[in-house]
């Protein structure tokens, strides 16, 4: 069945299939100007993102489909990154991640969750909008996305095109 996907919390054992998915994931960025290929985190770092307790995997059948993973800054939930292997995208996973994302922060009793994106491609800061995100426009306010922001240029992104979101939750 096409459409047909699960949702679950990540267990430490996920974290073996996230850096390929995230790489498969980045070739949607291929051609982009100014865009190298993005970063991969490693096995290890994404076991360590885990063991927090707030990173979800979509499976179609036994093949992991997508995950995101999140960690708790003090009353918000930082979404670190959310992929959706080439051969499952356009299927939901990616918003159904989010949405469940959003209702775990919600029952755990986080105000917001927040994330750094591009804010000109579709499937960045356009897909968030669309599920309640907002754009920072006052970093001085949110000294932590500012200051994710400025790693993420150190690192090499385009300052213009990167933005800080946050969905404020219910």
């Amino acid at each position: 069945m096409k459409g047909h996907w699960t949702l679950r919390l990540a267990r430490a054992a996920d974290a073996e299939a996230m850096p390929g998915i995230e790489r498969a994931a980045a070739i949607a960025f291929a051609g982009e100007p100014g865009i190298d290929p993005p970063h991969t985190r490693s096995e290890a770092d994404y076991a360590r993102l885990i063991r927090k307790g707030h990173s979800l995997v979509a499976h179609v059948g036994e093949t992991m489909a997508g995950f995101l993973v999140a960690q708790p800054f003090s009353r918000e939930l930082h979404i670190w990154t959310m992929d959706v292997a080439p051969a499952f995208q356009r299927r939901g996973i990616g918003a159904g991640l989010v949405r469940a994302a959003m209702i775990d922060a919600r029952n755990t009793g986080f105000k917001a969750l927040t994330l750094t994106t591009f804010r000109d491609l579709a499937w960045n800061a356009p897909f968030y909008a669309r599920l309640g995100f907002d754009e920072v426009t006052a970093l001085d306010a949110h000294p932590r996305l500012a200051g994710e922001l400025a790693n993420e240029v150190d690192d090499g992104l385009p300052a213009d095109r990167r933005c800080a979101m946050i969905g404020f939750l219910d």
